[in-house]
């Protein structure tokens, strides 16, 4: 197959070459891609195309924008229930924290996806996932955490598995069950990690159904030392870990994480120097999630300017949740890391492309060139810009998975 005519966004890392040039978005004008078994075979001006890529099919895309198929790497997606009426709470004047404390937030879910069948985990979550797959989002993270018992947990993890055989989409999974501590072990939360979370950690692993270990260090959830249990055992394992850090507070998370050679970590409005220099040599990326900044009315920026000084990648993602983050769309998500984070659309789109692919381990996509998946996502718009600053609106034409138009 060969597509032509069309703006290529490769998003390729620029050179300092390009840099002083000024080109952005690795940019290919009138461009062309040949795709065989699965993965981009060729890349590059149309006019240069190899005569053996135009004996096949040929398919014109009109000057529209092409990009790697897009990358949700931090998301939620299955859960039972919602909670609309605690976004009510927030509203006349009750903050996050105080609602966890109460008995809501977290563990609010966790009643509502313990009680869900298996069927309905699966159908919500479907619905929350064909949106963002109608994005162009080819790639997707699901974290389980709204369990905290092994049962459920593991069912989470059979739910996220089977998006990803019912629909032309990758779906990599997250182990969080140190998310947050259940009531019936509240007040023993390292009782919680050794009876149940690093168990259910193990059998995860055994069942196939984890590609990576999460968790959320936080005064309202686990401390660094109770974290460093579960990502032993998940080193053990063999498995990467990620972890939710310095959200509402600076408890080390980042540097914690970076100790671990962690994937990534994300949140981090609270992170200091020293977290951005730690997880600058360690390799791991920043994930920033303005929907949870913007729905919870932060005011603590994540230090932007610090991981550019530094440069520590910067991923970003929707976080997908019922409570803190109720956003599907993966585009909206660019125009608030703009607007809210000051990100340059480019960087926004590399936080969906190229650094999201690093965030999950996945060096096989996130860039237009030759060897990577045939993961791409086509545009009715003009300029890569376009797609961080519209809102609410949905430009995709087609989208590609593994080469194949879906």
């Amino acid at each position: 197959m060969l597509l032509v005519n069309a703006r290529l966004a490769t998003m390729a890392a620029a050179t300092p070459e390009d840099a002083a040039r000024g080109e952005r978005y690795g940019l290919i004008e009138d461009g062309a891609i040949a795709i065989a078994d699965g993965a981009i075979a060729w890349v590059g001006k149309r006019q240069d195309v190899p005569e053996q890529w135009t004996r096949g099919e040929v398919t014109d895309l009109g000057g529209r924008l092409v990009t790697p198929g897009l990358i949700d790497c931090h998301t939620h997606l299955v859960h039972g229930g919602n909670r609309a009426t605690e976004f009510e709470m927030r509203l006349e004047g009750a903050s996050y924290e105080a609602i966890a404390r109460a008995g809501g937030g977290i563990v609010s879910t966790v009643s509502a996806t313990r009680t869900a069948s298996d069927a309905e985990l699966l159908e919500s979550a479907l619905r929350r996932a064909d949106a963002l797959f109608a994005e162009g989002v080819t790639t997707l993270e699901i974290k389980s955490g709204y369990g905290l018992d092994p049962e459920t947990e593991l069912r989470m993890l059979r739910a996220a598995r089977r998006i990803a055989a019912q629909r032309q989409a990758d779906v990599r999974t997250s182990y969080l069950g140190a998310h947050a501590v259940p009531p019936e072990y509240a007040g023993q939360a390292d009782i919680y990690i050794d009876e149940i979370c690093i168990p259910t950690l193990r059998a995860a692993h055994a069942e196939g159904l984890a590609d990576a270990v999460d968790g959320f260090c936080e005064g309202i959830a686990f401390n660094p030392q109770q974290i460093a249990r579960v990502f032993d055992c998940a080193k053990s394992l063999g498995l990467p870990v990620k972890l939710h850090a310095e959200q509402l507070s600076n408890l080390g998370g980042a540097k914690l994480a970076a100790e671990y050679g962690a994937l990534s970590a994300d949140h981090l409005e609270y992170l200091d120097e020293d977290g951005v220099i730690a997880m600058a040599a360690s390799g791991t990326v920043a994930v920033l999630l303005p929907g949870a900044f913007y729905t919870l009315r932060e005011t603590q920026l994540p230090p932007l300017d610090l991981l550019r000084k530094h440069s520590v990648p910067v991923a970003i993602a929707t976080d997908a949740n019922p409570g803190s983050s109720p956003i599907t769309s993966l585009l909206l998500t660019l125009n608030m890391a703009c607007t809210l984070f000051r990100m340059t659309p480019e960087e926004a789109l590399a936080g969906v492309t190229r650094h999201a692919a690093r965030a999950l381990g996945l060096a096989d996509r996130g860039t237009l060139e030759a060897g990577k998946r045939a993961d791409l996502a086509v545009f009715d718009v003009e300029h890569p810009a376009e797609l961080a600053y519209r809102i609410g609106f949905n430009p995709l034409h087609a989208r590609y998975y593994a080469g194949r138009k879906s």
